[in-house]
């Protein structure tokens, strides 16, 4: 393995097979990506691999503009999507796409996730944003790379900021989510399935239920996040 990327192809697959133990992924439907900024490129999972076969070396070495810079397989059929979140999103180190049951279920009908309860609240402020079904014309052009201007376009549209917000859903395709690192795009990942799964169960037992309260909403996000922040050691 090359000396120059081993270390990000290590972080890369890591995060893959957390992905997989997780139970975020169906077969081979998913993937993560991690950056390497100072090199202007980022390492991702190769097209179609069983994750039981995969190994560090498979990963693929990509540049932000999608050529393949060091690996023999394909890179994820989702490349396009990354490496566009990558060049217009400087802060971010990790991106994640999964199947996940209830994110995707949300994503199929439409929806944004609301804001019910403080498991919620301890990870964003706002409604877990699902952007529209692409445009036809979108779908037909450069499909991947259409996304992540989907994508762009949603957050622009609902005034949200990447760095607060680190998830969003692809109306009729899935969740997509970001962090710091790949793994933080895992965590985040996790996180908004189990709120999407607590979100359905909720509007079950109480098709009304309410949102939750402003003042609920700032006390749990800004005790992890905020300036006097006081959860954990």
């Amino acid at each position: 393995m090359s000396s120059l990327y081993k270390d990000l192809k290590q972080e890369c697959y890591e995060a893959n097979m957390q992905l997989n133990a997780l139970n975020l992924v169906v077969y081979t439907f998913g993937n993560v990506s991690a950056v390497d900024r100072k090199n202007g490129v980022f390492a991702i999972k190769p097209s179609g691999v069983p994750y039981e076969d995969l190994k560090p070396e498979d990963i693929v070495i990509v540049d932000f503009d999608n050529n393949v810079i060091e690996g023999n397989l394909r890179p994820s059929s989702d490349t396009k999507t990354h490496a566009y979140l990558y060049k217009h999103w400087p802060n971010i180190g990790g991106v994640a796409h999964t199947h996940a049951t209830y994110s995707v279920a949300w994503a199929q009908s439409q929806l944004d996730i609301p804001i019910f309860g403080t498991t919620h609240a301890d990870h964003l402020t706002a409604d877990i944003p699902c952007a529209p079904p692409m445009a036809d014309h979108l779908i037909e052009g450069n499909y991947e790379h259409n996304t992540g201007i989907q994508i762009l376009d949603c957050f622009k549209e609902k005034n949200l900021s990447y760095e607060e917000v680190e998830m969003i859903l692809i109306g009729n395709h899935g969740p997509f989510a970001w962090g710091k690192n790949a793994a933080k795009a895992v965590y985040n990942s996790k996180v908004l399935e189990v709120v999407a799964e607590m979100a359905y169960l909720t509007l079950q037992i109480n098709p009304n239920a309410p949102r939750l309260k402003d003042s609920l909403i700032k006390k749990h996000y800004n005790r992890k996040h905020g300036k006097d922040s006081y959860y954990g050691q």
